[in-house]
């Protein structure tokens, strides 16, 4: 997948590409799916550069809003139907624009594969077996032969980064386990406020016509403005978070400290007739030159 300048005037935002494989892999759907709904004329074809096939977001829209038709139940003849009325120019072509907007990947990170030893290299010798069966697990990485995909690169070489500088990889897995539930609550709120601009009309029904390229322009503004919230609130919260931590551990060394300080200006504090820097401590009345010596009495 690669992402090109779209120049179309009216355009949002660089447009992706992509193979057929990274299309049914981004899509959660598979080669075969993608062709068949081509050939039932579902999906547009592809553009074709010499004898690639080259796909873009428009096919990502259109392939997730057939998944999501089929998981709610409406069969491929259904679904035909309704394709047929939007390219026959009815008023549900009004949609397609929110299709898109609303539907349209939220990241143009592009996939990068890697192989076993990569990854060994990039965790510093600590990419073992149970690792990444739990990295797959957790839809970070996905096998591909002998190889491995991550969809986000950049979030694979932070994870690796933080367990080169010792932190186990068991537990930084652990932990985007436990986020991620809090992660998706908050992706669900974020995306309410998106969708929300659709509540202002009937359900099932479709905006007029009209108003339809405001609406669209308003969703493509707010898209980028929720990751911009969550990226501050995500700051304040970690600077909290680590400010409280840090804090009470700093208090605790510098009350450490001041016992130990307390101790040391003591002459005899530490019993063992030593001075502060370890050296033997000078006798309180040391005998001057010329004193009687009490070993010669002895």
């Amino acid at each position: 997948m690669r992402a090109t300048a779209d120049t179309a005037p009216g355009a949002h935002e660089s447009r992706n590409e992509y193979t057929v494989d990274e299309l049914a892999r981004v899509t959660n759907t598979t080669v075969r799916n993608v062709r068949a709904y081509q050939d039932r004329g579902l999906l547009a074809p592809p553009e074709k550069r010499g004898r690639v096939g080259v796909y873009d977001d428009t096919h990502v829209s259109r392939l997730k809003l057939i998944n999501h038709l089929l998981k709610r139940g409406y069969t491929l003849a259904n679904i035909q139907d309704l394709i047929k009325a939007i390219d026959e120019g009815h008023d549900l072509r009004s949609i397609l624009g929110l299709e898109s907007a609303i539907g349209s990947p939220w990241s143009h990170e592009r996939p990068h594969r890697y192989s076993l030893p990569e990854l060994a290299k990039l965790f510093g010798g600590r990419a073992s077996p149970s690792m990444l069966a739990k990295a797959i697990e957790l839809g970070l990485l996905e096998r591909d032969g002998l190889s491995f995909v991550a969809n986000s690169p950049t979030a694979l070489s932070a994870g690796a980064t933080m367990a080169r500088a010792g932190i186990p990889a068991a537990d930084l897995l652990d932990a985007v386990r436990s986020a991620r539930p809090h992660f998706n609550a908050i992706a669900k709120v974020l995306v309410d406020l998106v969708v929300r601009q659709l509540d202002r009309y009937e359900a099932g029904e479709l905006p007029p016509p009209d108003d339809v390229p405001a609406l669209v322009d308003t969703i493509w503004q707010v898209r980028p403005l929720g990751m911009v919230l969550v990226e501050s609130e995500m700051n304040r919260a970690m600077e909290g978070a680590s400010g409280d931590y840090l804090g009470e551990r700093v208090a605790g060394i510098m009350e450490k400290l001041g016992r130990i300080q307390h101790e040391n200006s003591d002459g005899h504090g530490n019993g063992n007739g030593r001075g502060t820097n370890g050296a033997a401590a000078e006798p309180d009345h040391p005998y001057e030159p010329g004193d009687n010596d009490p070993s010669r009495d002895a």
